[in-house]
């Protein structure tokens, strides 16, 4: 799927690589905004929402005891994706005629407003998991999420 308007801002590829991590965002990716614009480099192996989920759910060692708040923060990735989603669609049918540099921005604080609201949402949820979780599995976590981040940073690049 090609979205111009998150291909042409730095900050719009930072906001977009976090998202991935905990939003598994595969929208957005390459550009037809021209040569000088940035660009995102989307993993080879993209993921499903709930392939992502499935795979925090392990990474994560998520007990029977948890499932419960486990399920609040899967719903939440869910809901999270189903917004960008519905954003991205919303780009990408939209009038073929080139946006202006105003219309350009106020589509960029659609997708910046949706992914702080996720993760607004999601640390609300993740939260309440984590408070549950011995201190070996909150470390298990604390390296899940700085090796995700990492990972997910450096597949974005900007050109």
């Amino acid at each position: 799927m090609m979205i111009r308007i998150l291909s042409r801002s730095p900050l719009a590829v930072i906001a977009l690589a976090s998202a991935a991590l905990v939003m598994s965002a595969p929208a957005a990716a390459d550009s037809d905004a021209g040569p000088a614009a940035p660009k995102m480099h989307r993993s080879a192996k993209s993921e499903t929402i709930d392939q992502r989920i499935s795979g925090l759910h392990a990474s994560l060692k998520i007990t029977p005891e948890e499932e419960g708040n486990w399920a609040a923060v899967a719903q939440v990735m869910r809901d999270n994706d189903a917004a960008l989603r519905k954003l991205v669609v919303a780009r990408e049918t939209a009038s073929p005629q080139p946006l202006t540099a105003v219309d350009d921005l106020k589509a960029y604080q659609q997708f910046a407003q949706a992914h702080a609201d996720g993760l607004r949402a999601l640390i609300s949820s993740f939260d309440t998991l984590y408070g549950t979780m011995p201190d070996a599995q909150k470390a298990i976590a604390d390296k899940v999420f700085q090796h995700e981040h990492a990972a997910h940073a450096g597949r974005a690049s900007v050109r």
